[in-house]
């Protein structure tokens, strides 16, 4: 078979894939330019399709930042827990350093014992 017959070949190949298998168009969703639309109803129909794809956009953005913020929330109540715990643990460690301080404060202030002055 020479080159030239194998190429058609394989042109009228590829022609019947797509013959068979149809390529079909997807309509990507977004905004699109409904001015160049000619009658009214395509144009409203545009127009609709418009305010379709804003208003689902509009409510997964809604559902996306309303569960950030419980997350941030949730985040916010577990370290006003750890302040909380802190500032207790700080109370305590306070106290009983003003403990050691007294009672450091007793023992320089009493007499010294009698068998220390022999």
């Amino acid at each position: 078979m020479p080159l030239r017959s194998v190429g058609v070949c394989f042109v009228l190949l590829l022609l019947a894939t797509l013959a068979i298998a149809p390529v079909r168009a997807q309509d990507v969703p977004g905004i699109e330019i409904c001015t160049v639309e000619k009658t009214m109803e395509r144009r409203t129909s545009c127009l609709q399709s418009n305010v379709d794809f804003l208003q689902k956009t509009i409510t997964k953005l809604t559902l996306d930042h309303q569960q950030k913020l419980d997350a941030a929330n949730r985040q916010i109540d577990a370290l006003k827990t750890v302040v909380a715990g802190l500032q207790k643990t700080l109370g305590d460690l306070q106290f009983a350093q003003t403990k050691i301080a007294d009672d450091l404060k007793k023992k320089q202030d009493a007499p010294p014992p009698k068998d220390a002055q022999k």
